[in-house]
């Protein structure tokens, strides 16, 4: 049995994995730095379907076109990126493994939205990705959008949510710092109906 926060804790190391690579985190960070959150957001799609990839998942995503399923596509149900797990194929239409939504748009309620989103979904894993201008922001956008997404859950669509639900935000961070500095993540405790911080180690 899984428990809860080891399928993203497993996907998370992979991720900072991925970013630490300086052909794929250099982009990134240079994209933060710049608050250009096109080319964040570019970037950030290429660093999620390589993490995907690394669990071992094949990913659809924008410029990342996946001939998986009977119709090729690069984003499925309007979700940023997709993962398929090959280990589960026994048809010609699998059900994806994780959904990731990469928001950039400044409002807690596009950020809300893409939460929601991903809720809708039956999958183990499931990571909205934000950017905010600082952190004291982050946090408050974390509470809010918790208290606004999960808070409207009856206590039956708290028990029935199955996998893990996290949201990560990126930041200008510090250029020395490159990534532990520019993303926190926040797992949800369905408990407490609230997103707690999530330790990469």
């Amino acid at each position: 049995m899984v428990r809860n926060g080891e399928l993203f804790t497993s996907w998370l190391v992979d991720f900072v994995d991925v970013i630490r690579d300086s052909t794929v985190g250099y982009p990134l960070r240079d994209a933060s730095l710049a608050g250009d959150l096109k080319a964040w957001t570019s970037s950030l799609t290429k660093a999620v379907v390589l993490s995907c990839e690394r669990m071992q998942w094949r990913a659809a995503g924008k410029a990342h076109k996946l001939e998986l399923l009977p119709k090729a596509g690069q984003e499925y149900l309007s979700l940023d990126v997709m993962g398929f797990d090959p280990g589960s194929l026994c048809g010609r239409w699998p059900l994806p493994v994780a959904a990731f939504e990469l928001e950039n748009h400044p409002t807690d309620d596009r950020v809300a939205y893409s939460l929601w989103k991903v809720l809708c979904v039956k999958v183990d894993l499931r990571v909205v990705f934000a950017f905010r201008t600082d952190w004291d922001t982050s946090s408050r956008s974390v509470e809010a959008i918790a208290d606004d997404v999960i808070g409207s859950l009856s206590l039956q669509q708290l028990h029935d949510l199955t996998g893990d639900t996290a949201m990560i935000f990126g930041n200008r961070g510090n250029a020395g710092n490159f990534p532990d500095g520019f993303f926190k993540s926040y797992l949800l405790d369905k408990e407490f109906k609230r997103f707690i911080k999530a330790d990469r180690n």
